[in-house]
């Protein structure tokens, strides 16, 4: 699972890897130049293999490489901030 690729849905507003039920998700809200990541999610068949980690990088990544205000509402995703 560790280099399994990190879906992004722009229209849903998240970050994803995996299948089916056993999908984790960083999801987030952008309005304009601003996104909140609002919440991780990972399936217990799939903790502590990092994978929140991983989907939080790379979305905020992404975020600063489009130059956005990022925000937090997600208790996890404050942790790297």
């Amino acid at each position: 699972m560790s280099n399994d690729l990190i879906v992004h849905n722009m229209q849903e507003q998240v970050f994803s890897v995996g299948e089916g039920s056993d999908q984790a998700r960083l999801e987030y809200h952008r309005q304009g130049g601003v996104v909140d990541f609002s919440r991780t999610f990972v399936p217990t068949a799939l903790r502590g293999r990092g994978i929140a980690e991983r989907l939080v990088r790379h979305g905020l990544a992404w975020a600063r490489a489009e130059q956005l205000t990022i925000t937090a509402s997600c208790w996890y995703v404050q942790k790297f901030l």
